[in-house]
């Protein structure tokens, strides 16, 4: 990349490899680099950095993506780099996303906080405060690419589909895709790290983090109890025949193609194929009841020009973060909806997790699934 004249960029630094070898290579390519580090949980009393982001547990220096030693790791870098660093008070804000959270769980839902917080944090506020510093672009270390395409800009694959983040980035607005830079979207892990290691840069070997931060446990339904305990209730686990043949402590622990910790026993693999939330019910069964031809989504977001209402156009399409995108057709059927149809039937898919589009390598939008359409059904839930 090259920069014909002194930019400003906002630099979303989490203290990781990744944002920082971004933050080495933007200031490298002769822009104004600014790093910034997002406050997301609490404050300890000694008042100036995160202590945790899970407001539930009041402290602890967990390795997450916002704890007291990424933050620290981030100035440190910030400071061999010789740019200038700040942290930023998201906490108010990130309480949205903690919200929206245990709403689409007490819904029945499996929610994706991390392209949220990629919508209106990183792509939202952070892009406020760095048009309030007359600073042109927000980059971060996301996996992903944005080139011009046919004169436009587009979201892209990352070079290496292993790392492949461009899935949660989906919901940034269009017109945004002119002020994001990802500087290493072109690189493979093992390069990054390399870069990181020869700048002398401290966490070139510091581990990827793999939970989401303010669930540092991974136990949801914990986290749900202790912010709305008067939404999970026990109830009863069903089988494809209605007939109930066990019991849960709440639907919120349990989501859709869950094999383990069940608690039933039916003579074979059961899955959890449903949930049921308004009649408080899990519904298990075999695996291939989780097979499905397609899917319907809301709220929407197209990153280049949506095809014709009503109109199927080819894509491959990803309905979860860590699946390959798979063969299948589009299209929009309102201005915030669209269906999917894809050629074979896939597994789980899971209302409450985004759908993202593909031709190729670039995105062309995605939504949020609401629903699905059976294994054994040819057609989708408009044409019924």
């Amino acid at each position: 990349m090259t920069a014909a004249r002194t930019r400003k960029v906002v630099v979303a630094m989490s203290g990781g490899v990744d944002s920082s070898v971004a933050a080495a290579l933007l200031k490298q390519d002769g822009y104004e680099v600014v790093g910034c580090f997002m406050r997301l949980g609490s404050v300890d009393e000694g008042g100036g950095e995160p202590e945790t982001c899970d407001p539930a547990e009041g402290g602890g220096h967990h390795q997450g993506c916002c704890s007291v030693n990424d933050a620290a790791d981030a100035r440190h870098v910030a400071a061999l780099l010789d740019i200038p660093f700040y942290v930023l008070n998201f906490r108010g804000d990130f309480g949205r996303v903690i919200d929206y959270f245990v709403a689409e769980y007490n819904a029945g839902r499996t929610p994706n906080p991390c392209v949220r917080c990629n919508d209106w944090l990183k792509f939202g506020k952070l892009w406020a405060y760095a048009r309030s510093i007359d600073a042109d672009s927000v980059a971060t270390g996301h996996y992903a690419r944005i080139e011009t395409v046919d004169g436009q800009r587009r979201l892209l694959r990352g070079r290496d589909h292993g790392k492949d983040q461009s899935y949660v980035l989906f919901g940034a607005p269009r017109d945004r895709l002119e002020h994001m830079l990802l500087p290493v979207g072109n690189l493979k892990k093992s390069e990054v790290r390399q870069i990181a290691q020869e700048r002398k840069l401290p966490v070139f070997d510091k581990p990827d983090s793999q939970e989401i931060c303010f669930v540092p446990d991974q136990d949801y339904g914990r986290l749900i109890e202790r912010q709305t305990p008067e939404a999970v209730r026990p109830g009863p686990v069903v089988d494809r025949a209605g007939q109930v043949v066990g019991r849960h402590r709440g639907q919120q622990h349990f989501t859709i193609g869950q094999r383990r910790g069940v608690g039933v026993a039916l003579g074979y693999p059961i899955y959890v194929t449903g949930k049921d939330p308004p009649n408080n019910t899990i519904t298990v069964g075999p695996k291939q009841d989780l097979y499905a031809l397609g899917l319907t989504a809301g709220q929407t977001n197209w990153l280049a020009d949506p095809p014709e209402e009503g109109q199927w156009r080819p894509c491959q399409a990803k309905i979860r973060y860590n699946s390959p995108p798979a063969p299948a057709r589009v299209r929009a059927t309102a201005p915030d909806r669209l269906e999917v149809q894809f050629d074979e039937p896939q597994f789980a898919i899971s209302p409450g997790q985004a759908v993202v589009c593909y031709d190729g390598e670039a995105v062309l939008g995605g939504g949020w699934i609401e629903a699905t359409v059976h294994r054994d059904s040819r057609t989708l839930l408009s044409d019924l």
